[in-house]
């Protein structure tokens, strides 16, 4: 896929206010300091697009991009370790939650994961937590940069690993690295495949 414009449209906390026109929608949402920013921007070829800080938790709203005028993308607030007070974590909480449970456009979440870490409890939980609610997720790891050819693959496998021990099947992954661009073609193509077995699906209902 190749990203012709990426267009802010809106940041809000109530998903009623969230845009309606029926695209596909992705989110993104990690843990407060896993470069999600930084991603986004990577994928999109866009150098302020998402608006990135040295302060973990500087995403505080649900913000929708327009992708080519055909799918957005969705920033959400981090989870853990935001400098933030606990009924501010108690109200991300509740509009995450809303968001993911209500939003009838969005197709997958991706969930970050800093692949220089083993399995943190925060993500598995909140992986847990989309099962159950039955919506769909991949994994994007990030930082991949930061390690060297066989880590990742040891970071990797022992990752899987662990998802197995609890998963039935593993949810599609990714890795990248914000900085050298490692993963942009594999994510957005597996986005723009992914729209187009939807549109393929609308078209058979017609």
């Amino acid at each position: 896929m190749k990203i012709k414009s990426a267009d802010f449209v809106i940041s809000n906390s109530d998903v009623s206010k969230c845009p309606s026109r029926p695209l596909p929608e992705y989110a993104f949402i990690g843990r407060s300091n896993v470069g999600k920013s930084s991603l986004i921007n990577m994928l999109t070829n866009r150098k302020s697009l998402a608006k990135t800080s040295g302060r973990p938790g500087k995403t505080q709203l649900i913000n929708h991009f327009i992708i080519n005028d055909n799918w957005y993308l969705v920033d959400l607030p981090g989870y853990g370790y935001a400098r933030v007070s606990k009924s501010s974590k108690k109200k991300f909480q509740k509009f995450i939650t809303n968001y993911f449970e209500q939003r009838k456009q969005l197709v997958l979440a991706f969930v970050l994961v800093d692949i220089r870490h083993d399995a943190q409890t925060i993500d598995l939980d909140f992986m847990e937590y989309l099962g159950v609610k039955e919506i769909p997720f991949g994994i994007i790891f990030t930082k991949a940069d930061k390690l060297k050819p066989k880590a990742i693959e040891r970071q990797v496998d022992a990752y899987c690993s662990q998802l197995l021990k609890t998963w039935e099947a593993l949810p599609p992954y990714f890795i990248t690295s914000s900085s050298k661009k490692i993963g942009q073609e594999d994510v957005l193509n597996f986005i723009e495949a992914t729209n187009n077995e939807i549109e393929d699906l609308r078209n058979k209902s017609f």
